[in-house]
């Protein structure tokens, strides 16, 4: 066991230390590739640290460095307030760079993810001694890490390389492939992670993906792509799992370690830790210190939304001048014990993606149904859409409300929609049609010439 437990530390290292995933190569040696997968407990441990490193790291965290507070930066959903050195001015601004060393952060820690991904996969497979129950869950929760995170890169950059080995010789040379290619790839793999992955959850307070978690964000990729009835039937698999998930309607619940309407969540960093997303935007006096919510965003919630009053908090300064916080998370601070995680799959979006895909197909009734399901948990009338153009429109607003400052989807749905060019001049005068994406950080591209041409505007 003092062998495993020191080959365990290595590979953590291994898998975390790196500045490019091209750099990166699994030590070649027989205790690395086999010891530390024969032991159930320890080839947890190795899965456990990527999601640790999902939470402190690249795309998904919750830091002030994650799309959460970037994106909403870029968009339309956060001002910035920060000091002028700090990076996120340039999110806020749309001046990203190809040097920009936040957008080089954000690509190397994200396909280190990829990569540690990928070792799980492969030892596993080497395994002569796990139970082939724990087998199939390891792979089916590498498979679903890997399509998350490059499902994520997908939206941000554009085409990316989808990395599925370890191999050095292979990956220093990867090229970008399509967005066509990349969305069947996805998949595939969640397609695979679904049929593997056991229903229950493994461990308390649903930290570690199920099937269910799995065909939630199969759901989403589906919407995504246009495939609209695989995206509703996929969607419907989970919303009928009636006896783990429901809608909250006490909206304070909602993003508590307990809530019901939660499908996969990343723990806090110790018992009595909670959300780094409640330190990023939580604020007591003005001005604020990094970013508050938008005029345009405040200003998007009908009257009597409770979204509002209990995910929003108003702060007045002394001179009477008045910001809002997202206001999700409530717990900024360590508590006895913790009391949130951060919720990355919800069943809020599943009836709105549900619900556009439905109207989509025509589907009408059945599509104001789903989302007049989310408007009676925040409080409000059923919807007075009644065309499919209408109900396409009121989903797309419904979806401000109820997701914002969660993983960029206010962008990403614009950006999906084509409207980024008309609604974001609007209140970004920094805002180009290229912006669009990020930019391949160059430094990527010196190493890997084949990681060219860079992205349009840059």
């Amino acid at each position: 066991m003092k062998n495993i437990f020191f080959t365990t530390c290595f590979l953590l290292l291994c898998l975390s230390g790196c500045d490019s995933f091209t750099e990166v190569e699994l030590p070649n040696s027989q205790l690395t590739s086999n010891a530390v997968f024969e032991d159930q407990a320890t080839a947890d441990a190795v899965m456990a640290d990527i999601y640790t490193k999902i939470r402190d790291n690249g795309l998904l965290t919750g830091n002030s460095w994650g799309i959460s507070n970037q994106l909403g930066l870029y968009g339309d959903e956060l001002d910035f307030y920060g000091n002028p050195l700090d990076g996120s001015l340039a999110f806020y601004n749309n001046a990203l760079l190809a040097s920009s060393t936040e957008v080089a952060d954000m690509w190397n820690n994200s396909y280190n993810q990829v990569y540690a991904a990928n070792a799980v996969i492969e030892g596993v497979a080497k395994s002569a001694s796990l139970a082939q129950a724990d087998k199939d869950r390891l792979t089916g929760e590498a498979l679903f890490v890997r399509a998350l995170v490059h499902f994520y890169l997908l939206q941000c950059f554009g085409d990316v390389p989808y990395v599925t080995t370890t191999d050095y010789n292979v990956n220093r040379s990867v090229s970008r492939q399509p967005e066509s290619i990349v969305y069947g790839l996805l998949m595939a793999d969640l397609e695979g992670a679904v049929s593997l992955l056991p229903e229950a959850y493994t461990g308390a307070n649903r930290a570690r993906p199920n099937k269910w978690a799995a065909t939630a964000l199969l759901s989403r990729v589906y919407l995504y792509e246009g495939l609209w009835a695989e995206a509703s039937n996929a969607a419907s698999a989970v919303l009928n799992q009636t006896g783990l998930y429901g809608v909250e309607t006490d909206l304070d619940r909602t993003f508590v370690i307990s809530s019901k309407s939660t499908l996969w969540q990343l723990m806090a960093n110790s018992a009595g830790g909670n959300t780094y997303e409640a330190q990023t935007f939580i604020f007591f006096s003005g001005p604020p210190t990094v970013s508050a919510l938008s005029p345009s965003l405040m200003a998007a919630f009908e009257q009597g939304d409770q979204r509002k009053a209990h995910w929003t908090k108003e702060i007045t300064g002394d001179n009477g001048e008045t910001w809002y916080h997202a206001y999700k998370y409530k717990e900024n601070s360590s508590t006895g014990s913790s009391k949130e995680y951060s919720i990355v799959l919800r069943i809020g979006e599943l009836y709105l993606i549900r619900a556009e895909a439905r109207a989509e197909q025509g589907e009408l009734i059945g599509a104001k149904e789903d989302l007049d399901i989310i408007r009676s948990a925040a409080g409000l009338a059923p919807t007075t859409a009644v065309t499919q153009t209408d109900i396409l429109n009121a989903v797309l607003a419904e979806r401000r409300v109820e997701l914002f400052t969660e993983y960029g989807h206010r962008f990403f749905d614009l950006k999906r929609a084509d409207k980024l060019d008309a609604v974001l001049p609007v209140t970004k005068p920094g805002w180009d049609s290229s912006d669009r994406l990020f930019p391949i950080p160059a430094t990527e591209i010196m190493r890997n010439r084949n990681l060219a041409p860079q992205n349009a505007g840059y």
